[in-house]
């Protein structure tokens, strides 16, 4: 992960931006600067948001947290104690410390003082509709309020609240201490500024950030997944493949590549010196091949131009021999930190 570009947050001084106007109706508030927030607040601690909590609390932060369970807050200290030998080994922002951790009776009591929320409640619409509106009813006025769900687009989630502008959609991937992305992405009564405010503090944060230009439900990377999951249950359920079958497919197969390219980069360099343009036009036809039971979008001339333009940008002015010798370092690295590359060399 990356580091803070401060120090820590407990050692930096509270200041704020310009003045930020939350909705039509509201008058222009003070937020806390991405840099200097130094108090976060996560609601909901199951896996995914004592998850957060641990990275919070391992990026230097004072967290509060909050969850109705009766023994939640066992339960979290006990998944922060599993996970901080990992972040320790990752490296701990100063001042890191799991004893910055505060489990509060209520959430209007882990929320007072935050400078951003982070709400992990189970996948129901309708609960974290009001949970997001007691969130912005309890929460001071103009502090950016994110959601972790997985697939319900703001715009659905926030109704109910008085000022939704603020409300913004900060997609995590499990265990949020660990992998690194985070997709961002506001709803129709979301203001820019918090989109905006949100995608540069999770970057303070350490985190990944992909700030989406718009809402699609599942987001990007739950859709690539949900694509493959289908598929995977298609072969399971047809006696084409065996569960262990499907996933040895993956570790052992794309996902190494995948771990270090995406899809698109990795069948770009199929293409070879013609890179993607040849790649589309040596296996196009293949799309309309029964390879998969997802109907295959039409390979017309617009998307074929924006496949290649798009892997042209991704590349960044990398040549294919670079490009090549970057796949082949990070699959070794992969190999090696997997265990898998001293198996190989062991078995000679």
């Amino acid at each position: 992960m990356n580091t803070p570009e401060t120090t820590s947050p407990e050692t930096t001084p509270h200041v704020t931006t310009s003045p930020v106007t939350t909705s039509p109706e509201s008058t222009p508030l003070e937020r806390a600067s991405p840099e200097h927030v130094r108090r976060v607040a996560c609601v909901g601690a199951g896996v995914i948001g004592g998850g957060w909590v641990a990275h919070f609390l391992a990026r230097g932060y004072d967290v509060t947290a909050w969850d109705p369970a009766p023994d939640a807050g066992r339960k979290l200290r006990r998944l922060v104690d599993a996970a901080w030998p990992t972040l320790t080994s990752l490296g701990l922002a100063e001042g890191a410390s799991t004893d910055r951790l505060t489990v509060t009776d209520t959430l209007e009591q882990a929320v007072t003082d935050a400078e951003f929320v982070q709400e992990s409640a189970p996948e129901k619409l309708d609960l974290k509709r009001d949970l997001l509106a007691r969130l912005d009813a309890a929460t001071p006025p103009g502090v950016v309020i994110a959601s972790s769900t997985s697939g319900y687009p703001m715009t659905d989630m926030q109704t109910t609240a008085a000022d939704p502008s603020r409300l913004v959609v900060g997609h995590p991937f499990n265990p949020p201490y660990l992998i690194p992305l985070v997709e961002v992405v506001g709803g129709k009564r979301t203001d820019a500024a918090a989109v905006a405010w949100a995608s540069r503090f999770y970057e303070v944060a350490g985190k990944s950030v992909i700030t989406m230009d718009g809402e699609v439900p599942g987001f990007i990377a739950n859709r690539l997944q949900e694509a493959l999951w289908r598929e995977a249950l298609h072969m399971v359920a047809s006696g084409e493949a065996t569960v262990r079958d499907i996933d040895r497919s993956i570790t052992e197969g794309p996902g190494l590549r995948w771990a270090v390219m995406g899809p698109m980069l990795t069948f770009a360099l199929a293409g070879g010196e013609g890179g993607m343009a040849h790649m589309l036009d040596h296996f196009g036809p293949s799309l309309k091949s029964p390879w998969t039971r997802l109907e295959a979008p039409e390979l017309d001339k617009a998307l074929y131009d924006a496949v290649v333009a798009g892997c042209d940008e991704a590349a960044d002015g990398r040549s294919l021999a670079d490009l090549v010798a970057e796949r082949d370092r990070g699959v070794v690295d992969v190999l090696r930190a997997t265990g898998r590359l001293d198996r190989q060399e062991g078995s000679r």
